[in-house]
Order: C-alpha cells, then structure tokens, then sequence
C-alpha cells in the first residue's frame, strides 16, 4: 500500500489481521507461562489501552486490569527527563502476578522506572508485555518478556499510538511520513 487515504502516513507497517494474530499467539504464551494463576495486567495510559483491550481478550487465565499513568519531563539539553506517576494504579499488587503491558518500549527509561517502582510494591512476579519494541534505540537495558513485533527506529501510529493525541484509533500501525 503505497498512499494511504490519511495525510502524513507513509505506509502500513502492520495490518489489523497481523495484530490480531500475533495478539493471539502472545496471549497463548502467556496463558502457557502462567496457567493455574490469575495474571493482573497493568496498563501504562493512555497507548496501552488497545493493546491491553485485545490481548486480555485472548488470554486464557483469570486476568485482572489496573492502569497507571505517567509524565515524562525534559530538561533542555535534550537529555532524558524525569519520570513520575501521574495517577497511581487503584489496588495493591503485593503477592500479585503482574505483567505491566506497554505500547512501546523505546530507550528502556521509562521502562526502568516503573519496573523499580512496581517491584518495590512487592507483587509475586514481575514481568513486561509490548506492542512495540524499538530495540534500536535501546539505551537502558531493560527486560522484555512478551513482545508482539519489533520495529526499526521510524515514528508509529495506531492501534494505541499517537501523534499529538491523534491517529490511536486506527486499527492498524502506519509509518508517519519524516
């Protein structure tokens, strides 16, 4: 698909059907890993939110769902900035099996952040479940143990993914034009 019928995209990078699909096999490696358990999945709004929709939805173990959200703040040197919880999940995850579900993982530090933040809240386990993995652009290593498709270092959008609070509600992921 050269043209897209929606201005500033370049290309489809994913199809609904692929999403689906990898959606599926991702859930059944989780229902696989924690069969027997009840899994808590906690999404990082507002992006995680499609995500986290279509894969509870395959999952085949009991599944409870919070969310938090976070703001990222940069200083002018255009490093990294600080992160901090904008609004906190709603119950306590201590003895929980809790798989934290993401958009994106980009550089790793945000990432970080929550996963240091999470453990010390003491759930039974921990681990990360991803749309999209931007390995390349990977500064901190962080631990990826779920990932629907890793993409090369070009903005995103869709299924969950914006620009400027635009384009999440489209059911595949594009390319934004440079």
């Amino acid at each position: 698909m050269s043209s897209l019928p929606i201005p500033g995209l370049e290309r489809v990078l994913f199809t609904e059907e692929q999403i689906d699909e990898r959606i599926r096999e991702v859930a059944a490696e989780i229902s696989q890993r924690y069969q027997g358990r009840t899994v808590k999945l906690i999404g990082v709004l507002k992006g995680s939110v499609f995500f986290l929709t279509a894969l509870a939805k395959y999952v085949e173990v009991p599944v409870k769902v919070d969310f938090l959200a976070i703001s990222s703040f940069s200083n002018k040197s255009g490093s990294p900035g600080v992160v901090r919880i904008a609004k906190d999940l709603d119950d306590s995850i201590e003895g929980e099996d809790v798989i934290l579900v993401e958009d994106i993982v980009d550089t790793g530090f945000t990432l970080r952040y929550l996963l240091q933040t999470l453990a010390g809240r003491a759930p039974n386990s921990l681990s990360v479940c991803t749309f999209l993995d931007r390995n390349s652009r990977r500064i901190v290593q962080v631990p990826v143990d779920f990932r629907c498709f890793e993409i090369p270092d070009r903005f995103v959008v869709g299924f969950g993914l914006d620009h400027n609070q635009l384009y999440r509600n489209l059911g595949f992921v594009a390319v934004m034009k440079p």
